[in-house]
């Protein structure tokens, strides 16, 4: 469900639009809720039928918050340029952007948390590796960093938001530099 967007005129409802957008970009900010305050960081993630995973440390500032408080905003973002204008104050950004809102919740099932690592390497690294990963090899292997399992959270949107704002690549701005290249 889409939460109200204000600025109408930003409002992306193509769902193969958001659906691509979100499978392809590399990078989210998860944002969380901690003891001193709100709590922003950027991670790797990928999108599976219609839910948000990453993974990281079983031990750190994410995990602890996300132990206490599981409530999450996911910022995807792009910016594609800025747009000029005769007039300065007219000048904009060129963007699409997805904003989730829900629960980050831990992942305990061997065979979802191997599934959801697997769709990681292969976005992050495809046919780098000959072997897929196994639930045993999920299942047993600790982290050098805290000796622990990796921790896979799953983000389920409860809601919504997705704005762009298209521009042609002739109407934005480009540098010199840029242009020489």
């Amino acid at each position: 469900m889409q939460q109200r967007i204000r600025y109408t005129k930003r409002i992306c409802q193509d769902a193969k639009k958001i659906e691509d957008f979100l499978a392809t970009m590399r990078v989210g900010t998860l944002a969380m809720i901690t003891d001193d305050g709100p709590y922003a960081v950027p991670v790797n993630f990928v999108w599976v039928d219609q839910s948000l995973y990453f993974h990281g440390l079983a031990t750190g500032r994410k995990s602890d918050a996300l132990q206490k408080n599981p409530s999450v905003c996911f910022t995807v973002f792009k910016e594609n340029g800025t747009v000029v204008d005769p007039m300065p104050c007219a000048a904009d950004t060129a963007y699409m952007s997805v904003v989730l809102f829900g629960s980050a919740l831990l992942v305990e099932a061997v065979k979802e948390k191997t599934m959801a690592l697997q769709k990681i390497v292969d976005k992050y690294m495809p046919g780098y590796y000959e072997q897929t990963l196994t639930e045993k090899l999920v299942d047993q292997y600790h982290s050098a960093h805290d000796q622990k399992s990796v921790q896979v959270y799953k983000i389920c949107p409860e809601t919504f938001t997705a704005k762009e704002n298209y521009a042609a690549s002739e109407d934005l701005f480009m540098r010199t530099e840029e242009i020489k290249q």
